[in-house]
């Protein structure tokens, strides 16, 4: 099975960190989103990878090559971005003679029954339950168990099962097709060609759909969601462990990750810490935060906060959200 990865958006909700590299990129847990991401359809029997890149889609070809260089993989360029049903548009030939396909965006981490979804004869839409329906794109389901609408942030919703990002079609040609609609006859939702609108396109020429609820959603877009999946992936099995370095005059307090090359002394980590490599803390105390690698924390005391790459930070106490090549000095 093909998977096709959508990664061409700004990241707005994710700056100042995102003037400088792409969303798909920030680190958390010890490696970038996109590299959870790939890692995880890896092991789930999936070989080939199309990245739709856009805003510093350089920068997601060079990560891609030099991370995976045996990945099967193809780029496809969104220009201009408008929207995510444009990005796959731009995309769909890669996929339109495919048996099946798979679209995760890629700022989300999804805990879901794998098999139950890329087994399913129909259609399927990964959707989880929120509180606030009118800011996601929202499934409604009918008595037969068959999706009947999907709906882009709706003003008045009718359910509140939100989709989520991760979608297995089993009709690729259809989807193609359904692009092709909505992009040449100019159908737009908040001035954005989406993918929901495809889908309604298909279920209204009979394309059977179904949901598939996840365990754990993550959309990676906000600082908040970002950290809360670091904590959550730290706290699997493979980081809760204590043969930590033995660095100078310093407490590990599990689950923390820590990059190669990382200097630290005199100092207390974690819980739920990503340290990036070639990092350097002296004298710094932090919990619950993301520490960007190549950057250089002293005398500074840090909860929840996410600290970008090639930072300087000195004498502090706060919550912080810094971007990369940062430099600020409170120690005067």
């Amino acid at each position: 099975m093909k998977a096709v990865i959508p990664v061409a958006g700004m990241g707005a909700r994710l700056r100042p960190h995102t003037h400088t590299q792409p969303k798909a990129l920030v680190p958390i847990a010890g490696k970038a989103i996109l590299g959870h991401i790939i890692e995880r359809l890896q092991a789930t029997g999936i070989t080939q990878f199309v990245f739709v890149v856009g805003y510093l889609g350089e920068k997601i070809m060079h990560y891609v090559q030099r991370k995976y260089p045996s990945l099967n993989v193809e780029f496809i360029v969104q220009q201009p971005r408008e929207g995510l049903g444009h990005a796959l548009w731009s995309a769909r030939e890669t996929f339109r003679h495919e048996e099946n396909v798979l679209i995760q965006l890629g700022d989300t981490i999804v805990d879901v029954d794998m098999a139950q979804l890329l087994n399913s004869e129909y259609t399927m839409l990964a959707v989880n339950k929120v509180k606030n329906p009118t800011m996601f794109g929202i499934t409604e389901v009918g008595p037969d168990g068959f999706i009947t609408k999907v709906v882009e942030k709706p003003k008045i919703p009718k359910s509140n099962f939100a989709l989520v990002g991760l979608y297995k079609i089993s009709s690729p040609a259809k989807l193609a097709e359904a692009l092709e609609y909505i992009v040449t006859q100019n159908i737009r939702t908040q001035n954005e060609h989406h993918l929901t609108d495809a889908l309604m396109h298909m279920i209204q020429n009979g394309e059977k759909m179904v949901s598939c609820p996840v365990d754990n959603w993550f959309d990676c877009g906000r600082k908040d969601t970002l950290l809360q999946a670091n904590a959550t992936l730290l706290n699997r099995a493979e980081f809760r462990h204590s043969d930590y370095p033995q660095f100078k005059n310093t407490i590990i307090i599990p689950p923390v990750s820590i990059g190669k090359d990382v200097q630290i002394s005199n100092s207390i980590i974690g819980p739920n810490v990503a340290i990036g490599e070639c990092a350097i803390l002296n004298y710094t105390i932090v919990r619950d935060s993301i520490i960007g690698g190549y950057s250089e924390l002293a005398y500074a005391v840090l909860e929840e906060s996410l600290v970008g790459s090639d930072s300087a930070l000195k004498g502090l106490s706060q919550r912080l959200n810094i971007g990369d090549s940062t430099e600020i000095d409170f120690s005067n």
